[in-house]
């Protein structure tokens, strides 16, 4: 499934962009998919008669159902309205079965309803199996087999790699094995502002793909040096840059992940040695057409924000 590495040219640094997006399915989440039901089917948790069920904001619901139409097996997605409409309907395109909820919990996101959702679904379906990507090793060991081995092959030494945190597979996986080959490398998660995944304050967040209402267990398994906590309108912004600077069509985790890198380095402004820094691009921009790269959708969105700081800086060690 190997995904292009290409540079982006910076005053400052030496950036590369792993395009993700390039994925079947136009994410990063196609490792992790591909790579659990393969296992699961392995390990015989998956038969032909088995529904698999699974809470997703749209990248990893995209990815399952495309695979497991692939494999012939039933697939039941829980999304919310997060999810983008692009998103939903190719999911009912693609599924006899989608399950919405619409009631936010008591963090003012949907995620602690949409798990309980699936809870009730794994007792009502006769046969059924949940990936649980907030939790399941096999989401971290594919990023670590596929990911971070092309990335190392294409990149060659890095500084620094700054990867977007959701499930935290992604990144445990990447981070493990980027230093591993590179233990000098500096690892930067990149979360959404109103995400409570490094402890801040949960909040209302419109944009799907990073971000949690829940510390998922697979971020405790991550290597990360510093958090750079990214806000809604900033990666609007950076998803506009990219459009325009380098003709990338990217989806918010990748603009969240991009606002990252750029305002990291405007305040630590590096030497006389170019630093060597890879990003991870994880989302196209497609599905966001109605929101990200809508006028009106932004300046609501600018309209509802209380004005904050686009990023802090978190030290871990």
């Amino acid at each position: 499934m190997g995904t292009p590495l290409i540079p982006l040219a910076d005053e400052q640094c030496d950036i590369v962009a792993k395009l993700e997006f390039c994925n079947p399915t136009g994410s990063s989440k196609d490792r992790s998919a591909l790579w659990i039901l393969e296992q699961a089917i392995g390990r015989g948790e998956i038969a032909q008669d088995t529904t698999v069920v699974e809470s997703s904001s749209g990248n990893f619901a995209l990815a399952l159902a495309f695979y497991c139409r692939m494999l012939g097996i039933s697939f039941v997605p829980v999304i919310d309205p997060n999810c983008n409409e692009a998103t939903e309907a190719q999911l009912r395109l693609l599924c006899e079965r989608v399950e919405k909820v619409s009631i936010r919990d008591v963090t003012g996101s949907y995620l602690k309803n949409r798990l309980s959702r699936v809870q009730e679904l794994l007792v009502e379906l006769d046969s059924a199996y949940w990936p649980n990507q907030y939790a399941n090793p096999d989401a971290r060991d594919a990023h670590y087999r596929f990911t971070a081995g092309e990335l190392i092959a294409q990149a060659g030494p890095l500084d620094y790699l700054f990867v977007g945190v959701g499930t935290g597979g992604t990144i445990a996986g990447l981070s493990h094995r980027i230093k591993e080959t590179y233990p000098g490398c500096v690892v930067v998660a990149v979360d959404a502002e109103g995400s409570v995944i490094f402890g801040g304050p949960p909040k209302k967040r419109r944009i799907p793909g990073i971000g949690s209402s829940i510390v998922p267990p697979l971020c405790g398994q991550a290597l990360i040096d510093q958090v750079e906590i990214v806000s809604e309108a900033r990666a609007v912004e950076a998803c506009t840059t990219l459009a325009a600077k380098y003709a990338l069509y990217a989806g918010g985790s990748t603009g969240s992940t991009y606002a990252a890198v750029q305002d990291y380095f405007t305040r630590h402004r590096p030497g006389t040695h170019r630093p060597r820094v890879a990003f991870i691009a994880a989302d196209r921009g497609h599905a966001y057409a109605q929101t990200i790269y809508d006028p009106t959708w932004v300046q609501q969105l600018r309209t509802d924000t209380v004005q904050a700081p686009g990023v802090e800086t978190l030290a871990v060690n």
